[in-house]
């Protein structure tokens, strides 16, 4: 949270600019750069009418959490308020969206979501904005995971009338999601003094939600089973819920008449593309529309495959790849969900293709061309690969040539790397995807970043966190020989050897060999450490600790990053790749490798003088002791 303490004494602080000062002074500090205009304009605006609302109910003593951020991802809410229900005597929480806003409608497809003036596309309708945070919180709260009637929500409009915003009420109410404009104050007021005791402090409570401890996040896999087959697993937030609904409401309109639209969802890593997947396969599964997810990764198909399909050959068969919708008739699906769609290529025809499948058509026409609604979600940042082209002008310019409606929902938190902004920008900034050059890390409560002086050291430490109950994989840049796999029994080849140590690559193959899990699953398979991952194998996934290795491909010189391409051993790099091309997918692989971790990284460097400026870079050394909660 960016700021706490008594709703008496934000009142107080309201008054002067201090308050405003301190809470941009924790901005920068949490993400890295200012908040905007509009940003410290509502807090100016917001919170004092919230703290004149609490003083004049006479909860001066409810503690007030400004800005708190949610666990393992970005978002904030607006305001949490800490006390004691007046009944009970237990803690008792009240999680606030304030809201500007002098008029709003629900949109006329779906009351979840509305519309207002200021923005092209729909919201999230407040009601439902702060319902969903209160039950992300219980989900990933251990002071409130036993004990959810402690957590109630209500948007505050302080701005609105009734006449301006009481048609959002449409949606269902309940202790979650309430509304109050400021002609309702008196009754915001009552619902106030209703969850929140005026003769006790908040501060205990607030104190216990501070160090509830953080319940893991549900790993997509290990879920993705009931996800599918049986019900919804994910809390989606914000936008992400935004893409989910209008997704059904293109799949609902599709069904009513002969309507085609596409969607496409874009986001940076962790910003839940592949949930919302998994999400909106499941309810599409359920309720009996033809649906199929597809994307260009094999291991991650593969994995959805065994994983959500353990028990049922039907679930097995809704994963393909782009590369499955040669043949197939024209709109035979009501959806094709294609996940991590930056991987699109020019076509789907290789060398294997028979002559009568080689139609010449495109790749992306394939695919939006198969379902009555394609959905596209995709992180422009994550091509790694020559030939990979799914950008969201490709897909606007595709859907504008056969005339159809393509909408566009932007992802901007994140939930990867702890729901940590700051780390995120602290890769992009080191590795020159944006400009500024590196900058030193300021460590966060969300994420953890060390350097190792050693492989050995890289390993050991991941280790030891392996026997402390967390997830760990070791993973390289593509900068050694991949030998062919052994015989089965045989050991397998320590290819990626730095010195006196070495490991082996991840398999390529299908199948298990000495005991190393198949391609496919060495992300998610416990026995995939003690094998090194590479970007092709790491990629769409994510595992507590992430080990990277920085290889001879990528090192510091000077004042900046030189990338030789004749240290990469990766057979997709030919001599037509250009050097510039080589340049950014080799980046872009370190950008990949560099976030898979949800807990923290840490990163070795072959080279000395790049390891020197990452010791600049970072003030956590290996040897420190890590706290690991």
């Amino acid at each position: 949270m960016l700021f706490r303490d008594s709703a008496h004494t934000i009142a107080a602080r309201a008054l002067d600019s201090s308050l405003y000062l301190h809470l941009t002074e924790q901005f920068v500090h949490m993400h890295g750069y200012r908040p905007g205009a509009s940003e410290v304009r509502s807090w100016e605006r917001s919170i004092p009418a919230l703290a004149g609302v609490l003083n004049d109910a006479g909860l001066g003593e409810v503690e007030v959490m400004l800005e708190y951020a949610l666990p393992l991802n970005s978002k904030r809410a607006d305001a949490v308020l800490a006390g004691v229900h007046p009944v009970t005597g237990e803690p008792s929480y009240v999680v606030v969206e304030l809201k500007q806003w002098s008029q709003a409608e629900p949109d006329e497809d779906d009351p979840a979501l509305c519309r207002i003036d200021a923005y092209a596309h729909p919201v999230l309708n407040p009601i439902e904005q702060v319902r969903r945070y209160c039950e992300y919180l219980v989900n990933f709260n251990g002071a409130v995971a036993e004990h959810p009637s402690r957590v109630s929500g209500v948007a505050y409009l302080h701005n609105a009338t009734e006449f301006g915003v009481g048609a959002l009420r449409a949606v269902e109410l309940d202790n979650r999601g309430q509304l109050f404009t400021g002609e309702r104050r008196g009754e915001f007021i009552d619902h106030l003094r209703s969850r929140l005791s005026d003769k006790v402090s908040g501060a205990r409570p607030a104190d216990e939600l501070q160090a509830g401890r953080t319940v893991p996040s549900k790993q997509l896999m290990s879920v993705a089973a009931q996800e599918v087959r049986e019900r919804e697993q994910f809390v989606l937030l914000d936008e992400q819920q935004v893409a989910y609904r209008m997704v059904l409401n293109a799949v609902r309109k599709a069904k009513q008449s002969d309507h085609k639209e596409v969607v496409v969802v874009t986001g940076g890593p962790g910003t839940g593309k592949s949930v919302i997947a998994l999400s909106l396969l499941g309810e599409l599964y359920r309720q009996g529309v033809p649906a199929l997810h597809a994307t260009g990764s094999q291991s991650f198909t593969k994995t959805m495959r065994k994983v959500a399909g353990t028990r049922k050959r039907e679930v097995q068969d809704l994963f393909k790849y782009f590369n499955s919708f040669m043949t197939a008739e024209k709109n035979a699906l009501d959806v094709l969900i294609c996940d991590e769609a930056h991987r699109i290529r020019e076509t789907s025809a290789n060398r294997y293709t028979p002559a009568a499948h080689r139609t010449g058509k495109r790749q992306i026409d394939e695919l939006i061309d198969v379902a009555r609604v394609p959905v596209f979600l995709l992180d422009e940042h994550q091509v790694v690969r020559p030939g990979e082209m799914g950008t969201v002008e490709e897909i606007k310019a595709a859907a504008a040539t056969k005339g159809l409606e393509c909408h566009v929902v932007p992802l901007e938190s994140q939930f990867r790397c702890g729901g940590s902004d700051a780390y995120l920008r602290w890769v992009v900034r080191l590795l020159g995807l944006q400009p500024g050059g590196p900058v030193v890390w300021e460590p966060d409560d969300r994420m953890q970043l060390l350097v190792a002086d050693s492989p050995q050291q890289l390993e050991e430490f991941l280790e030891a966190r392996r026997a402390q109950g967390y997830g760990a994989r070791m993973s390289a840049g593509y900068c050694w020989p991949w030998s062919p796999e052994p015989k089965p029994g045989d050991p397998l080849p320590a290819d990626v050897s730095i010195g006196d140590w070495a490991r082996p690559w991840n398999l390529r193959g299908e199948r298990s060999v000495s005991g190393a899990p198949p391609s496919a699953l060495w992300a998610t398979d416990p026995a995939g450490f003690g094998q090194v991952g590479c970007v092709y194998t790491a990629q769409g996934f994510e595992y507590d600790w992430s080990g990277v290795i920085i290889g001879p491909d990528l090192v510091w010189r000077g004042d900046r990053w030189v990338t030789d391409r004749t240290a990469s051993k990766d057979p997709v790099f030919r001599k037509s790749t250009s050097d510039a091309d080589v340049d950014r997918l080799i980046r872009n692989t370190y950008k990949v490798l560099l976030t898979r971790g949800m807990i923290g990284t840490i990163v070795y460097s072959t080279d000395p003088e790049t390891r020197e400026k990452l010791r600049e870079l970072v003030v956590g050394r290996q040897e420190q002791p890590v706290s690991v909660v």
